[in-house]
Order: structure tokens, then sequence, then C-alpha cells
């Protein structure tokens, strides 16, 4: 069984030293659904909301969300993130 690094021997957290390590390339991938009535996600496709335009400030907030990953997930250190793509699909 794995020891768990972010746990000292009494069992409270801490924080891990990653100072020796090395860089590794990595990928996340998540997904997630949205359930609307057909007419409200015809009237955001056709720019129709009078807010502006619904999918791009999603867009920006996801990007924004994954630049903050280390404020957000407790214990997780500083990630050099190289990119972020959001993409949306329709399905009806």
């Amino acid at each position: 069984m794995a020891e768990l690094t972010h746990f000292n021997a009494q069992g409270e957290s801490q924080m891990v030293d990653v100072s020796g390590k090395s860089i590794t390339y990595r990928q996340a991938v998540a997904c997630g659904q949205v359930f609307m009535e057909s007419e409200t996600l015809e009237r955001i496709y056709d720019l129709q909301i009078a807010k502006g335009n619904v999918l791009e400030v999603a867009r920006l907030a996801g990007i924004m969300a994954a630049k903050q990953t280390p404020h957000l997930i407790p214990l997780c250190h500083p990630l050099n993130i190289s990119a972020v793509t959001i993409s949306f699909t329709r399905q009806k």
C-alpha cells in the first residue's frame, strides 16, 4: 500500500516537499453536462441572450479556474499550465 505523504506520523496534514522532483508532463480531461430547455439552448447558440455570449463567458471562467487550481485544491502545489482548451458540444 502506498504511503500517504500528505500526513505526518501524527495524522496531521502537511505539505509535501517536491523540490527534488523532476518535471512531469500531464494532461487532465474533465467533462460535465448542463441540462436546460431546448429553447434556452437555441437562444444561447443564436447569441440571443441579453447579457452576452454565454459560451464565451463559460470558456473564460473555465480557463480562469484552471489557472487557479493550486488555490482551489487543498495542498496542491503551483502548477505550470501551458494550455487550457474548453470546448462545448451540443446534444439534442
